[in-house]
């Protein structure tokens, strides 16, 4: 097997122990709670680590001997990963949580068509 797709694995693995933090079933929390503008929201994120990553590597560089305090680079690319695969279940309106009447960026869709 291809190490990207094992890396799809693990991210997949790290997905579900995930949930069952924050969206745990004795909670009212759903996934799609923690996105109030949807496809948006979820783009903030992944800017957020993308920053932290750049952060980190720029670090690494310069200073040979230091390392990550919380998260590796392996650990924020993963979360990427997951990230990017919430931004398109979002955008099929599959998330969990997810309103139906609510459109990708979470506007009320508008149900009155133009004839």
């Amino acid at each position: 097997m291809r190490e990207s797709l094992k890396v799809l694995e693990e991210c997949a693995e790290l997905q579900k122990r995930k949930a069952n933090d924050y969206q745990n079933p004795n909670s009212r929390i759903t996934q799609a709670d923690y996105y109030p503008r949807g496809v948006a929201s979820i783009l903030d994120i992944i800017n957020t680590k993308v920053l932290r990553l750049y952060s980190v590597l720029e670090a690494m560089q310069y200073d040979p001997t230091y390392e990550p305090n919380f998260e590796s680079v392996e650990d924020s690319a993963k979360d990427l990963i997951n990230y990017a695969s919430f931004m398109v279940a979002y955008s099929r309106g599959k998330l969990q949580g997810q309103d139906p009447k609510r459109d990708f960026l979470n506007r009320e869709v508008n149900d009155v068509q133009e004839c």
